[in-house]
């Protein structure tokens, strides 16, 4: 007996994650064929989970809310039932462009790090991932990110406006990151990744650093993969690019055909700014099959987006892509953000999932939130991405197997109209229907 579990969110209506009665499957007729057929038989890639960023920002604007309402979004997020079930989480190695100016971990010239000091995140960042962490109740990954070096290692003699590492700097800034990974882990936080620089094909108004595909390649040879080995940190992962899609083949493609550099990398991160290329991070998988891949970032630019719909299908249509495309996890940027979209130090103002207004003490969910949840709510950290062949026009989708056996099936449309599709296990089918600017997961259990 197959039993199923049937959750839809859609514009215009009042559900937002809500159960529906459940998808009931029957025995095809001969000759029937499915629109969605799932195809069990077939593995791919293991998840590790979904998560989004503890940035300054985000644990900024929660410390000026009620504490019942910073409670609230902590639940919400975090919880394994009551929440998106978010098990992994990234952190900025001192300043980005969402915290409140420009910081780092040590005096000016400290080539020795001898002034090494997290204080600053024991205010804010701190608090809210210990709280998350505490509220998720299992394990937890944290993926931890630099978006420039001190501005004395640095050629433009600033954190903002690009510029490059000094060679001569190299080996301390190595050295920097595993004392970031040493003080996270002394606080309880499980470090488990980090990768080498946010976005560093981009010069951005805010803290940004430019290293050359090559140059990243001999940094992690040459330094930051020997210095964490000799750290005792080897257990760390190291994430190259950590950029946009349009060029990722040819950046991955010149750290991993160096066996050297390839030695100390785990895998490639990815954002969603440069355009839906999903093609292109199958091609690295294809590449590189024993390497793997993460979605580190995406957002919507511009400022908050309050009520709108197009976010949540900006969401849903992107994790569908690269989950697709072998995609191992996937982190959201800013937590929450204020009812500006910031703070942002240089006004780079985005939407986040969740906007916490300062001034009335009001909580807005976004579409994008419940969208992500469709995903993490239901693929649980272990489940592993199983075949199917779709021939429903307008209509995404895609499917896991979770470590409890049962299968998550998740089916978008973005469309006007209503859709109607069948979907097929073994030699059933099941009729699903889709109202218009939908998304729906149907948990399948086989029943003994």
């Amino acid at each position: 007996m197959t039993k199923v579990r049937t959750v839809i969110t859609a514009k215009d209506t009042g559900e937002r994650l809500s159960p529906r009665e459940g998808i009931v499957f029957r025995v095809r007729n001969t000759g029937e064929k499915a629109d969605v057929q799932l195809q069990p038989e077939q593995a791919f890639q293991q998840m590790l989970g979904f998560g989004g960023a503890f940035t300054e920002a985000a644990a900024y604007t929660l410390s000026r809310m009620s504490p019942g309402k910073r409670a609230e979004v902590i639940r919400r997020y975090f919880h394994p039932e009551e929440g998106l079930n978010y098990s992994m989480g990234r952190v900025h190695i001192h300043s980005c462009d969402f915290a409140l100016g420009n910081y780092t971990y040590v005096q000016d010239g400290d080539t020795e790090l001898a002034t090494f000091d997290i204080a600053h995140d024991h205010k804010w960042v701190l608090p809210l991932i210990k709280d998350a962490m505490e509220v998720r109740g299992g394990p937890f990954k944290m993926l931890a990110s630099p978006w420039s070096p001190p501005a004395w290692m640095k050629t433009n003699g600033e954190m903002n406006n690009g510029g490059s590492l000094k060679p001569e700097f190299a080996n301390v800034w190595a050295r920097y990151y595993t004392k970031f990974i040493e003080a996270y882990r002394r606080e309880g936080i499980p470090v488990w990744a980090v990768s080498v620089q946010n976005e560093p094909a981009a010069v951005q108004t805010w803290d940004s650093c430019v290293y050359s595909a090559e140059e990243e390649r001999d940094f992690v040879k040459n330094h930051l993969g020997p210095v964490m080995h000799e750290a005792g940190l080897a257990d760390v992962n190291i994430v190259i690019w950590d950029h946009n899609r349009d060029i990722m083949v040819e950046r991955a493609s010149t750290v991993l055909s160096d066996p050297e550099a390839a030695r100390y990398v785990w895998g490639t991160g990815i954002h969603w700014y440069g355009g839906e290329e999903f093609g292109k991070v199958a091609r690295v998988h294809e590449l590189f099959p024993e390497k793997h891949l993460l979605f580190t970032e995406g957002c919507q630019e511009g400022g908050v987006r309050l009520g709108e719909w197009f976010t949540g299908e900006r969401y849903g249509r992107n994790m569908i892509g690269d989950l697709n495309a072998w995609t191992e996890g996937y982190l959201d940027w800013n937590l929450v953000l204020d009812e500006t979209g910031g703070p942002n130090h240089v006004g780079n103002f985005c939407d986040a999932p969740v906007i916490a207004d300062t001034a009335t003490d009001e909580v807005h969910y976004n579409s994008s939130y419940y969208y992500i949840g469709h995903f993490s709510k239901f693929i649980a950290p272990g489940a592993v991405r199983i075949g199917l062949a779709a021939a429903a026009e307008g209509v995404l989708s895609t499917a896991f197997r979770n470590p409890d056996g049962s299968l998550a099936v998740v089916l978008m449309n973005e469309g006007e109209n209503a859709r109607s599709v069948t979907l097929g296990l073994g030699d059933e089918l099941a009729e699903c229907e889709l109202p218009p600017h939908s998304i729906a997961t149907h948990i399948i259990s086989q029943m003994g």
